[in-house]
């Protein structure tokens, strides 16, 4: 028998129509949960709705589509998840996040703001506004932040997205004080290169390219990335809070050596697909 510890909880989980946001619907789905999923493209949650739901019948995915960085979307998506039968909310997940790319001196104001509007607005108020409605209601829940290996360590042309992320793992830390006294945790846990839709289209030989960079010779899977959430959510973490998990193969232990540095320089993704200023946009999910 499968070890189903959600039955009778929701979990709204952000950015979750492909990648990592969706493993982590599956694996809570497959463990009991109701889920809310929302992702900005409604064609990829009515995708992610169809697998999702295929096969369950007892529990339900649910679709929001919307901006995550948007305050009022988010007190949507929340009362929408409080309204549930028989389903308590007590998981939330702000995995939605921008990656913006680009030369520190070049790095334009619009392009900061895009990624402090989602990565940080979204993650600060989805927790906010979602334990407000897990204090009222009484419940106990947990909530996992979507941080990145960016956030620990430098990483060329990622100045605001790294700043981003290492504020998301400090916000971690700083919600034990108003929510622990609530019997609500909270964690954080950041992926380092992930092998998803979007990072295998946007890099060819994904996964032999970013293994390099890992001890473990490999890069992560969604589903890496999934099996530490779902632990992180489970009753078995309930005395761990306030942490940071790295699901990085190892990536942030050590220096690289010379020769893995230049292998790396090589590959480095940032110095392809420019725009006429320098800079690399590309918009994907946090931990890519």
């Amino acid at each position: 028998m499968n070890y189903q510890p959600f039955i009778g909880k929701t979990a709204i989980i952000t950015g979750a129509g492909e990648g990592i946001g969706f493993a982590i619907a599956q694996h809570l789905m497959n463990e009991g949960a109701n889920v809310v999923i929302n992702d900005i493209n409604p064609d990829a949650i009515d995708k992610a709705l169809a697998k999702l739901n295929d096969g369950h019948h007892d529990n339900v995915a649910y679709g929001m589509p919307g901006d995550a960085g948007n305050v009022e979307f988010i007190r949507t998506m929340v009362e929408f998840a409080d309204s549930i039968e028989d389903s308590n909310l007590e998981m939330i997940v702000p995995n939605a996040g921008l990656t913006e790319f680009g030369d520190f001196f070049e790095f334009n104001p619009d392009s900061f703001q895009k990624v402090v509007d989602l990565n940080l607005r979204g993650t600060f108020f989805l927790c906010q506004i979602g334990a407000a409605k897990m204090r009222d209601n009484g419940s106990q829940g947990n909530i996992v932040l979507i941080g990145s290996n960016v956030g620990e360590r430098a990483y060329l042309n990622l100045a605001a997205y790294g700043m981003s992320k290492a504020a998301i793992s400090m916000l971690a830390k700083q919600l034990t004080l108003p929510l622990g006294p609530l019997g609500i945790s909270i964690n954080c846990v950041s992926p380092g290169a992930t092998l998803t839709e979007r990072t295998a289209a946007e890099v060819e030989d994904y996964a032999g390219t970013w293994a390099i960079l890992n001890p473990n010779g490999r890069v992560g899977t969604t589903d890496d990335v999934a099996h530490a959430v779902s632990f992180l959510l489970s009753p078995q973490s309930r005395h761990i809070t306030g942490q940071t998990l790295l699901v990085d193969g190892g990536w942030t232990a050590y220096g690289p050596s010379p020769y893995t540095a230049e292998k790396i320089k090589n590959a480095n993704p940032s110095s392809k697909n420019t725009t006429k200023n320098g800079a690399r946009k590309v918009s994907i999910e946090t931990g890519k």
